[in-house]
């Protein structure tokens, strides 16, 4: 049976991960997940997508003591910054680093996913991640990770296992991971973030031709096309339903698949 290997919380938007044994549901999400976001003046996440400068940042959360740390990437010493109390000081450093003015916000309440109709965990199989960094020279299944950014990576023993984990557009497939129920909704649309090295930021060439080109070839039987109008889609966007809140997840857990049921309101 397919089981979790990896369980990573994003407490920076759009910054690095961290990786937990353990994580409790918070509101439909993964707790610390997407926790603070980095804004402009218009209150306008200032992530990936937009800022390549953030890939050339390392980054390291401390949950129990709220702390953040924070470095470019090559550099030796690490900025630390309470997330409580200093908030102010790391609007500051973070202004200088990008050139223009930008704050940390907090949402603890579910954090602030992209996906704020499917706002659970994303998910992928390891196997996955091997595959695609089979398709790219110089890439391995850990940089793949880093460029696709989920929170459950699973042990599945196949590759595209995850694409067991939703249905039609009109429907949702249940399935859960230990004690946590889940409702798998769709393969995630990417955007330019995997396009580039996790590490500075460029451009990896012909990375979304490749990735397109590989993935409609090798996109299994068990792949729900309905969804395909495009093929940059890796991962899945679940949710997690209320009666999960709480409840907690664990590396080891095992996911078994459920039915397919309509999601049509």
């Amino acid at each position: 049976m397919p089981t979790v290997s990896s369980l990573r919380v994003y407490p920076v938007k759009s910054l690095d991960p961290l990786s937990l044994d353990a994580v409790e549901v918070n509101a439909g999400a993964l707790r610390h997940d997407r926790e603070f976001a980095i804004v402009d003046g218009d209150r306008e996440f200032v992530n990936g997508k937009r800022e390549p400068a953030l890939h050339r940042l390392a980054s390291d959360y401390d949950p129990e003591r709220r702390e953040l740390s924070i470095r470019e990437r090559g550099d030796d010493d690490w900025a630390t910054f309470s997330m409580d109390a200093e908030r102010g000081a790391l609007n500051a450093w973070l202004s200088e680093f990008l050139d223009y003015p930008v704050s940390v916000v907090r949402d603890a309440s579910g954090g602030m996913p992209d996906d704020t109709e499917a706002d659970g965990p994303t998910v992928i199989a390891r196997e996955t991640a091997a595959a695609v960094a089979g398709w790219f020279d110089g890439v391995d299944a850990a940089e793949m990770l880093r460029r696709f950014r989920p929170n459950l990576v699973v042990d599945a023993g196949e590759p595209f296992w995850e694409d067991r984990l939703y249905a039609d557009r009109g429907s949702v497939r249940e399935f859960t991971v230990g004690a946590v129920d889940f409702e798998g909704v769709q393969p995630c649309q990417r955007c330019a973030v995997p396009t580039r090295d996790p590490d500075t930021g460029a451009e990896t060439p012909g990375f979304r031709e490749t990735f397109v080109a590989q993935r409609e070839v090798t996109l299994p039987d068990w792949a729900n096309r309905d969804w395909f109008d495009h093929y940059y889609r890796l991962m899945v966007n679940t949710r997690i339903p209320e009666s999960s809140w709480g409840d907690v997840l664990h590396v080891g857990d095992a996911v078994e698949l459920g039915d397919s049921r309509s999601d049509v309101p």
